[in-house]
């Protein structure tokens, strides 16, 4: 095996106090967020969006090879065919797919099969997970495909959060209508529709709360 071409890290190191400070700020803004389901049809600024799409694209990944695309649709016919499509499948898991105690657990979110943000958000972004890649034609493996683009994802939502927009995750299952829609590739599969945009006025999120920190973690 060749040596690899190595670079310096580009790396400060902080101060306990001000290290502290920054883990607390950053998880006292992550704790305000909330999956909208109500949106505004504002406009976003222009090249929001996309710092934020750079930023997931740092994330990584099993042996760098970056498995995950992002389409951004703003243009509303595609949003309408969307959700459209996405209401079909929809309606299924609503009324058979879905058990009674799926059923029950989505109860405090009072959703239903008609997805209304899936047109009102001002964009939406389709996540997609590229299953092997393509050079030249030729098949590659990727490695870590789902951990790979759940770690983009999550980098994503909160460099969007962090910009002050409103964002929801959601998975219309099964998802191969967005293939087809948007006429992607033979490697890649839907993994995540992210409606994006502003709160509207007078949105009301349901009233839950999150694991105490205890629950979750396991100190040793």
């Amino acid at each position: 095996m060749k040596d690899p071409v190595q670079v310096p890290l580009s790396f400060e190191r902080r101060d306990g106090e001000e290290m502290l400070a920054a883990a607390s700020a950053f998880r006292q803004e992550l704790e305000l967020r909330r999956s909208v389901r109500s949106f505004s049809t504002d406009l976003i600024p222009e090249g929001v969006v996309e710092e934020c799409l750079r930023a997931a694209g740092s994330a990584p990944s099993g042996a760098n090879l970056q498995p995950w695309s992002f389409v951004v649709v703003r243009e509303p016919s595609l949003k309408r065919r969307i959700r459209e499509a996405a209401e079909v499948e929809e309606h299924e898991n609503y009324e058979w797919r879905m058990g009674e105690a799926w059923l029950r657990d989505l109860e405090a979110f009072g959703t239903d099969e008609n997805k209304p943000f899936l047109e009102d958000a001002p964009a939406l972004i389709v996540v997609f997970r590229q299953v092997y890649g393509l050079d030249d034609e030729e098949k590659r493996k990727h490695y870590f495909v789902m951990e790979s683009v759940g770690i983009a994802t999550g980098f994503l939502l909160a460099a969007l959060h962090k910009a002050g927009l409103a964002t929801l995750t959601h998975t219309p299952s099964p998802m191969g209508f967005l293939e087809r829609i948007l006429e992607r590739s033979e490697n890649e599969r839907a993994y995540l529709i992210i409606p994006v945009g502003y709160p509207a006025d007078g949105c009301k999120v349901p009233d839950i709360t999150r694991k105490p920190y205890e629950d979750f973690v396991d100190e040793r």
